[in-house]
């Protein structure tokens, strides 16, 4: 692992590093915030994953969350959103290949050979990141934007036990019935719908729902609303009785001035849990 960055931080560290990824065949960027209190023994951890477009840095550097991080002595991991470099596939288009991974396996040429973004977040970066630093690997949450907001949902979901909280903001709510998922699954998993279903949130709710409290914030000015499809999820979320909130707030687009406004909430939510 090479350290690329590091810079002190309310009293911890932002640090940056690269890894080759066995998941992905090529090499991985990512960030980790260490509040002060790493210092003295293992924290627990909120993973931060970014939407369509974005790398490790977007929300590293726009999301507000270290400050709240460090009152909380929680560390912050932000991924990168897909495979990239050299011999990785990719596509002219913002909202497929590299930049838009979709926290999924692909398995059609070509992009199964790098794109398994779900295998990186499921096992080979947790692990690289309790090897190497101190976490306490019994104490996660998880928590996205769009495209990240979908895949901490479905992480969450799929990997049962794993998390204590799940929370995400504006999340592609039901990919398999938007344009921001049919087109992807289609390409990265082939056009057998039953492929799609433990990634697409709505349908992963209807079927097993979350043993863990969910925060769900959502714009209600969001330009992407009927990608979103938000109010699938919803409707969803009250027919399982699920635990959790799901906010509306009024004005708010689709922008990190929506998250920042609202980072000091879900690093508390998930601090609650964290800590319970």
């Amino acid at each position: 692992m090479e350290l690329i960055s590091e810079s002190r931080c309310f009293d911890g560290m932002q640090g940056v590093y690269r890894h080759a990824s066995a998941a992905t065949g090529c090499d991985m960027t990512f960030g980790l915030f260490l509040p002060e209190e790493a210092r003295q023994g293992p924290v627990p951890i909120l993973w931060y994953l970014s939407g369509l477009t974005c790398t490790h840095e977007n929300a590293m550097t726009k999301a507000g969350a270290q400050g709240w991080a460090a009152e909380q002595g929680i560390a912050l991991v932000f991924p990168d959103t897909s495979p990239r470099g050299e011999g990785v596939a990719d596509d002219d288009a913002y909202d497929l290949g590299q930049g838009a991974g979709f926290y999924v396996n692909a398995t059609k040429t070509p992009w199964a050979p790098h794109f398994r973004m779900w295998d990186y977040l499921a096992e080979e970066l947790p692990a690289l990141i309790g090897r190497e630093f101190a976490l306490d690997m019994d104490r996660q949450a998880i928590c996205g934007h769009s495209m990240g907001g979908h895949g901490a949902l479905t992480l969450a979901m799929g990997l049962p036990g794993r998390f204590t909280s799940v929370s995400a903001f504006a999340p592609i709510a039901n990919p398999s019935a938007s344009d921001w998922g049919r087109k992807q699954f289609s390409a990265y998993l082939g056009e057998d719908k039953t492929t799609w279903a433990p990634h697409d949130a709505t349908l992963m709710m209807r079927e097993k729902g979350l043993d863990v409290p969910v925060l769900i914030d959502q714009g209600g000015s969001d330009q992407f609303l009927d990608l979103l499809r938000p109010e699938a999820l919803s409707e969803a979320m009250v027919a399982r009785r699920q635990e959790g909130n799901f906010r509306v707030q009024k004005g708010y687009d689709h922008s990190y001035f929506f998250i920042s406004t609202f980072m000091e909430d879900h690093v508390a939510f998930h601090a609650e849990a964290l800590y319970a």
